[in-house]
């Protein structure tokens, strides 16, 4: 290849404009979040609060290798997690201060989350999902993901106080997105912890509310932070069999994790359920046709790998509710990742 075919970049790295270095940088992308959860997981943030230190003093601190802590450091220092100063000491950034477990706003248990080996193994094996049309994830776990959820307290704790910590930025401004008629119940349909039902509810002072979930779930509520406790509910079932009655019916990061079938199921029930001249408010990303970037085509493949389901279109939204017997509405921004996708039963 001739320097004419390959031209030096302007930062005089021949060859950073061929393709194929960009191909081979996102061939090894992954080791970004490897290195992110090494450092969540030591709770190398929370070593940092008093200022820079040297990296021999934060690894005894964290117990780790010294040259491998910095190796490690040193890559997420490329990304603004964490700083390098010149005499080789290592301090906190923003993005770093959201990896300290102290911390009200802490991201940590989001990031340990999504790099949890129940997301990151089935990750490795998507080709063999891409092939066969199922995650990989039941014959690498024995079981389906939720099953697996169910019988393992210790995942399922990292599960819930992960989405806890993702969700908790944005369920405010959800909360004010939401269009709600006088005086509602809210049902807040396998609303985990009941953050955002707890939103709904501070937002919403004439509303009443219902946290409907598996009851092992239920048990870690955090609805006794609204202060006022005879205006919510708690009520254990499942969400493929049933839905308690109410006037909205809030349905967050719930169908993006089923087969069409499956979300129809659920669906049916809130058709049934829902109060005349109520509304089923469905609070998922919604992928945008085009070649763009957008969040929710990335997890879409971290439901194909783990899970049955998908991040839909406003089309695919529209058959669902179409299935169930709810007309599509409008599509609400949320200023968030998510938006709210409003159904009314069909006429």
């Amino acid at each position: 290849m001739t320097a004419a075919e390959n031209p030096p970049d302007p930062a005089g790295r021949p060859g950073e404009t061929d393709p194929r270095f960009a191909l081979m940088d996102l061939a090894m992308s992954y080791l970004f979040p490897a290195a992110l959860r090494a450092a969540a997981v030591l709770g190398v943030a929370d070593h940092l609060t008093g200022g820079p230190r040297p990296v021999a003093e934060l690894a005894e601190a964290v117990g780790a290798d010294p040259l491998n802590l910095y190796r490690t450091l040193r890559l997420l220092a490329t990304r603004g997690i964490f700083t390098e100063d010149d005499a080789g000491r290592f301090a906190l950034t923003p993005a770093a201060e959201l990896l300290r477990a102290d911390v009200a706003s802490s991201f940590r248990p989001a990031v340990l989350m999504l790099t949890d080996r129940t997301f990151w193994r089935p990750a490795g094996e998507l080709a063999t999902t891409v092939r066969t049309g199922a995650s990989a994830f039941e014959e690498l776990f024995g079981m389906p993901f939720f099953d697996h959820f169910a019988r393992d307290a210790d995942t399922a704790a990292v599960f819930h106080v992960g989405m806890a910590a993702m969700s908790d930025p944005e369920n405010p401004l959800i909360a004010r997105a939401c269009d709600l008629p006088p005086s509602p119940v809210v049902v807040d349909l396998g609303g985990g912890h009941g953050g955002l039902l707890l939103a709904v509810l501070r937002d919403h002072p004439d509303a009443r509310g219902v946290l409907f979930d598996r009851e092992h779930v239920l048990a870690g509520h955090r609805l006794g932070e609204l202060g006022a406790d005879h205006r919510w509910d708690l009520v254990a079932g499942d969400f493929f069999t049933e839905a308690p009655p109410g006037d909205v019916f809030l349905i967050k990061r719930i169908l993006h994790d089923w087969d069409d079938e499956q979300c129809a199921r659920i669906l049916r029930h809130c058709r049934r359920a829902v109060s005349e001249g109520g509304r089923v408010l469905v609070v998922d990303a919604v992928v945008p046709p085009g070649n763009e970037p957008d969040p929710g085509k990335v997890i879409d493949l971290l439901m194909m790998s783990s899970l049955t389901g998908r991040e839909r279109t406003r089309a695919e939204f529209e058959a669902l509710f179409a299935a169930a017997d709810l007309q599509l509405t409008r599509v609400i921004p949320t200023g968030t990742r998510l938006s709210i996708v409003e159904g009314v039963p069909a006429q």
